[in-house]
């Protein structure tokens, strides 16, 4: 620690950060625009700046930028000095030299960095009288809307995109003192991250494009935190809801989780809540489906579905909370309750939670993530399967580059210096074995390429090449021997070794090989972490409550004689071959689905019970670092829709179940889950249960700004109605509330007096960038087991063998559209792939096949006519189908298929 003095006070501070964060951090406010937590240093925008004195008797000082800035012991500095105010004023207000006088109609308006920035500065008269620059701008796809004329030439925004992201098609094009940012050309942004430019953009140049459909003010929106449900990463999110439909998504900082960003599915992904294809009200499949059905008709007709002696299977699903599956595993009984997921992700999920309960190896938090120091990825396209992860990866540079950095004297927050030294340095030590191209090759020290028992094989021979002890691989070939020795070297050398795997490879064997490698090197004495990737958002949730194999309900259905089958928040048509499912749904005496969206499964219910989604609705989901986070609702769910848990816990008291039937609230869930599950024992630490309080007072949704209810139910009534209250949180549906920040789980919005924009963050952290005051939200399950003796997997699979005239079908996934409720969003959907076939050029020519032609694939006896896409990285002998399109048999693959020239396009 360190003392410094500003205006003449003397402050406790970290040494050697910069001091802009570290007086934002006392407090203290000082304007800035180019400077961001996450992005460093450049100084571009000079509005940051501050009076440094030699000493005590220096009474001149000097005008620096506190951005660019260290802090050191004993130094002396002023923010509120009369001739640094006039300067500060000079700055902002050549910055809006150009700027439109368009607040009252500017998206950004209300959460406005330039707005805050622009009263903090005390500039308020414009003097410039002049032509004003102006721009065209771009249609930049269905996310991001652009106004280029808002900009003051920030940089934020590309430094972001290329530098932070990796993106390519957004730039600075500049002549003179015109600079201009955006795209060659007008099209969709390509990067995955490109709706961080909404938060990241002090101004009003790009905003949320879907917001602007149905926008309405940003102090009027009603919000609550919640957990992103689009991937196994639990993003945390803030859910902002008007007249009763979600209107966009923010990100919700969590240190250890998703910090400053989220990918772009999570950000636009949420309009299926608003989709006419969800289920708002009852249907009972024995009646007249369009007529209208209340509650209480359905609870009426249930009863004679699951009262008394009637024999109750219960199918689970990885994108319902721990409270929901938990409820119906106690209705139905433990030999009754099956995952709902495919046999094939059944399996991985188990795998996955059996190596991280006796790895010894930590599991990585994306925060541990980007201070890895030497990275394996074994099998998985994490920029598809888990995007935010893949952004970590890339900041990961920044550690590996940290010895140069050190040498140079140079801060790692000076962002333009570090990314000018990193250029002289190879690339760093990440090596990535992937059957297919992904995109974060560009970061790669080492590429391998193969199908997924060979990804296994070479997992296996770096941890034999690691360890003695660990399975030696025979038959290696010479590139992966040599690969293999390479890539133990690079992970031997390392400080902060990470191995990355996970079920995107459908194989266990490329799972037990990067085990076996975090556990060599955890052997040998490293501190390695390790982080496996689950397919959905509750996936390893799910696990942990355990049970039965979806083929064995089918095989129960169809031998129980009729039974009551309850499907909970599951299109069973996405986990299994449709003839299975089939014969199961017609075997039930009657099917009942629990869910919120219309889908395959419904239309073969007997009776549809409306789910709130997780806008709707609070509960728990375990991330797959294990970390089990708490959503709240924020949208009030209709009069006939309620949550799972609830629907289950009125069947079971129809059935007179205990204790279910005595379940009020969610707390009483999640106490009965906590102790029924030894796994899921400290779950309820996750949040603040519903009885907390701030000096009294439930914490408000709206903000004090907000202008109240009325005019929503003006067509009913002039007095506005009086707010629904909430059982199952501390969160109130009210501007009125505690006053006080509320713990770090239950924030709804970050906002402080000055700082309306997403800036306020810094408000309610420790320090700015490091962890929220009294801690991230979430709870850890799971901690590394002490290592007497190294365990490691033994069965080491086969060399890949390509066969005469078949092809190893994959799954290959796609940011967009491959997961399933946010491919039903209009912006989602828009950037989603069509259907086609993924082949090596050399297997195309085979059968005279080309990019502009078609195939016909046939598994297990089904024929699919597709399109090929040449990838010309996909190993010989393997064939690639994106999952989770229309038409595609995801829950089929990995198979072998035969194909054949196709129609012509």
């Amino acid at each position: 620690m360190a003392t410094i003095f500003i205006d003449n006070q003397p402050y406790e501070i970290r040494e050697g950060q910069s001091l802009l964060q570290q007086c934002l951090t006392l407090g203290l406010d000082i304007p800035y625009f180019c400077w961001h937590p996450a992005l460093g240093a450049v100084g571009a925008c000079r509005q940051c700046a501050v009076k440094e004195y030699r000493d005590e008797n220096d009474t001149q000082g000097r005008v620096v930028m506190s951005c660019m800035t260290p802090t050191k012991d004993g130094m002396r500095i002023s923010v509120d000095d009369p001739q640094l105010r006039e300067f500060r004023a000079h700055v902002i207000e050549w910055l809006m030299e150009n700027h439109p006088h368009d607040c009252p109609i500017c998206d950004e308006g209300g959460e406005c960095h330039l707005q805050d920035m622009t009263v903090m500065s005390r500039h308020t008269y414009r003097r410039y009288r002049f032509k004003k620059k102006t721009f065209r701008n771009q249609d930049l796809g269905p996310c991001i809307n652009h106004e280029m004329n808002r900009c003051i030439t920030c940089y934020r925004c590309v430094r972001f995109y290329q530098d932070y992201a990796g993106g390519h098609d957004l730039r600075a094009f500049a002549s003179k003192d015109h600079v201009y940012f955006g795209r060659h050309t007008d099209g969709t942004l390509e990067s995955e991250f490109s709706g961080n430019l909404v938060e990241i953009c002090p101004t009003g140049v790009f905003t949320d494009k879907t917001l602007k459909k149905h926008y309405t003010r940003k102090w009027d929106l009603q919000t609550s935190p919640s957990i992103c449900v689009h991937c196994g990463l639990g993003c945390n999110i803030i859910v902002g809801e008007r007249y009763g439909k979600v209107r966009r998504i923010l990100n919700r900082y969590n240190g250890q989780v998703n910090g400053y960003f989220l990918c772009d599915r999570g950000r636009f992904g949420y309009e299926f809540v608003n989709s006419d294809n969800r289920l708002r009200q009852p249907s009972l499949g024995a009646h007249d489906r369009s007529a209208s059905v209340t509650k209480p008709q359905t609870l009426a007709v249930m009863a004679d579905l699951v009262r008394g002696d009637k024999r109750l299977i219960g199918i689970g699903s990885p994108r319902a909370s721990l409270e929901a599956n938990f409820a119906l595993k106690t209705l139905v009984g433990v030999d009754r309750f099956y995952l709902g997921t495919s046999d094939n992700d059944t399996r991985l999920a188990a795998t996955i939670l059996e190596v991280l309960q006796r790895s010894p190896a930590k599991i990585a938090s994306l925060y541990d993530v980007e201070r890895a120091d030497a990275v394996l990825i074994l099998g998985e396209d994490v920029s598809n399967t888990a995007p935010r992860l893949a952004l970590a990866l890339r900041q990961a540079l920044r550690t590996a580059f940290g010895g140069l950095l050190e040498t140079l004297h140079i801060r790692p927050w000076l962002d333009r210096a570090v990314r000018q030294a990193s250029a002289l340095e190879s690339p760093s030590p990440i090596y990535i074995a992937t059957p297919n191209t992904t995109r974060i090759d560009d970061i790669a020290k080492g590429l391998f390429r193969a199908a997924p028992d060979d990804i296994a094989r070479l997992g296996f021979a770096i941890g034999h090449k690691l360890s003695a002890q660990a399975p030696e691989v025979t038959d290696l070939t010479d590139e992966m021997g040599c690969l293999a020795t390479a890539i133990a070297g690079a992970l031997r050398q390392a400080s902060h070794p990470l191995i990355i795997s996970g079920s995107g490879c459908v194989n266990p064997a490329v799972i037990h090989a990067a085990a076996n490698v975090a556990v060599a090197l955890c052997e040998i004495g490293k501190n390695a972490q390790i982080h496996l990737a689950v397919a959905e958002v509750n996936s390893l949730g799910l696990a942990m409550i355990g049970g039965g194999r979806l083929s064995d309900a089918f095989e129960v259905a169809q031998e129980d004689g009729a039974p009551t089958v309850i499907v909970l928040e599951n299109d069973l048509y996405r986990r299994a071959p449709r003839p299975s499912v089939d014969a199961c749904l017609q075997a039930a005496g009657h099917v009942i689905v629990i869910d919120h969206t219309a889908h395959n499964t419904t239309t073969m219910a007997d009776c549809q019970l409306p789910a709130a989604t997780f806008a709707e609705s609070s509960g728990t989901f375990v991330s797959s670092e294990a970390r089990a986070q708490r959503f709240f609702s924020t949208v009030e769910p209709g009069d006939d829709v309620q949550d799972s848990w609830r629907w289950i816990r009125d069947m079971a008291a129809i059935r007179g179940s205990e204790p279910a039937s005595g379940w009020n609230r969610l707390d009483d869930v999640t106490v009965a889950c906590a102790q029924a599950v030894p796994l899921l024992h400290s779950i309820s630490d996750a949040a603040p249960n519903a009885n907390f309080r701030a000096v009294g007072q439930r914490i408000p949704r709206e903000p004090h700004r907000a202008s109240g209810r009325t005019a929503i139910h003006a067509q009913e009534h002039i007095s506005e109605h009086r707010p629904p209250t909430d059982p199952d949180s501390p969160l109130a549906f009210s501007m009125e509330g505690a006053p006080n920040p509320p713990p770090a789980a239950l924030i709804p919005i970050y906002w402080a007096p000055r700082w309306n924009s997403v800036a306020a963050t810094a408000k309610y952290q420790s320090e700015v960038g490091g962890p929220l005051r009294g801690g991230d939200p979430g709870v850890r399950l799971i901690e590394p087991m002490p290592m007497a003796l190294p365990i490691y997997a033994v069965e080491v699979p086969a060399a890949f063998q390509p066969r005469s005239q078949e092809w190893l079908i994959l799954p290959l996934y796609s940011v967009f559209g491959s997961e399933e409720l946010s491919a039903q969003a209009p912006a989602v959907a828009d950037r989603s792939p069509s259907p086609h076939l993924c082949l090596n050029p050399k297997d195309a020519a085979a059968f005279g096949g080309t990019e502009d032609s078609r195939v016909g694939l046939t598994i297990n006896g089904d024929v699919y006519d597709l399109p090929i896409q040449i990838m010309n990285d996909l190993p010989v002998g393997i064939a690639g189908l994106p999952a989770g399109l229309p038409g595609i048999p995801t829950p089929s693959l990995p198979a072998w298929g035969t194909l054949a020239q196709g129609l012509p396009l």
